[in-house]
């Protein structure tokens, strides 16, 4: 699925944002923090602001996906309000955490990697929360989820939708 960046709704950023390349287009090994904003402001990196950068920076565009594809802080889709880590490390793998994580994707309707059309929920996959004793974890946003089940899943799902 592919969301649609709404430049009128976003002017006020925009503007931000032009303001924040032009303040520092100068600076040496600029195009990190520039892509780091951009990622602040807008919660990913709409295409859109990559041409923005790419014509500001007289950067092309091969080389700042090059940048952005390279470190996992920077995203191409907006995230969701909620975001689900099911870790995938190996004590989390060994007791089950595949088969969470394919739980959560069938109940939500996505991939890992991926946010629901309504833009309520993310699904991301980590190699290690740190804590293996607890195997297997999940973490919606900033809460850690232990000894997680397969059956567990769509009541905690639901516990995050039915939030305003």
């Amino acid at each position: 699925m592919e969301f649609v960046f709404d430049k009128e709704k976003n002017k006020e950023k925009i503007e931000s944002f032009k303001m924040f390349i032009q303040d520092h287009k100068e600076t040496p090994g600029v195009l990190m923090p520039v892509l780091q904003e951009a990622q602040e402001i807008f919660g990913y990196l709409p295409r859109e602001i990559l041409q923005l950068i790419s014509s500001s920076l007289r950067i092309p565009m091969a080389e700042i996906y090059g940048v952005a594809t390279f470190y996992s802080q920077f995203s191409f889709i907006p995230k969701g309000k909620n975001t689900i880590s099911v870790c995938l490390g190996t004590a989390c793998y060994v007791k089950g955490a595949q088969a969470i994580l394919e739980e959560i994707e069938t109940v939500l309707g996505i991939k890992a990697g991926s946010t629901t059309p309504d833009l309520k929920f993310s699904i991301d996959s980590t190699r290690c929360v740190g804590d293996c004793s607890l195997a297997p974890v999940i973490v919606i946003n900033e809460d850690v989820y232990a000894k997680v089940t397969k059956d567990k899943v769509k009541e905690l799902i639901e516990k995050y939708r039915s939030e305003v």
